[in-house]
């Protein structure tokens, strides 16, 4: 399941405790909308991990998309863990302090959806 465009797309992966969600692209004013969207449509689990490492541009309004889909999440009673940000979205983390509000992970190896260790602030 996914959304695709130009310059974002977005795969939803759905296991039975975790939903698996990798953005790739920019997430800006243009494609901020299509960010939300998946967000919001993926099903319900204790674990959404949001996959950031190919996401190249993560801008004010997809920092304020990240912040309400943390809360949306968090009501119903689960966690958004970000995943291997790009080393520009991690900075942006950091910059906005949203890096104190979510977990931020990399993942234990390549190919498995594991995730290990907090990524340094």
């Amino acid at each position: 399941m996914g959304q695709h465009s130009d310059r974002f797309h977005v795969e939803i992966t759905v296991g039975d405790q975790v939903v698996d969600v990798r953005a790739v692209g920019e997430i800006d004013i243009a494609t901020v909308g299509s960010f939300r969207a998946a967000l919001w449509a993926a099903p319900a689990r204790p674990v959404l991990r949001l996959d950031l490492s190919g996401v190249r541009v993560l801008s004010a309004t997809a920092v304020r998309a990240l912040v309400a889909a943390h809360l949306r999440i968090r009501a119903r009673g689960g966690e958004l863990v970000l995943v291997d940000p790009d080393p520009v979205v991690a900075r942006v983390l950091r910059a906005t302090g949203l890096h104190r509000v979510l977990p931020v992970r990399q993942s234990a190896t390549v190919g498995t959806p594991e995730v290990a260790e907090l990524v340094p602030a």
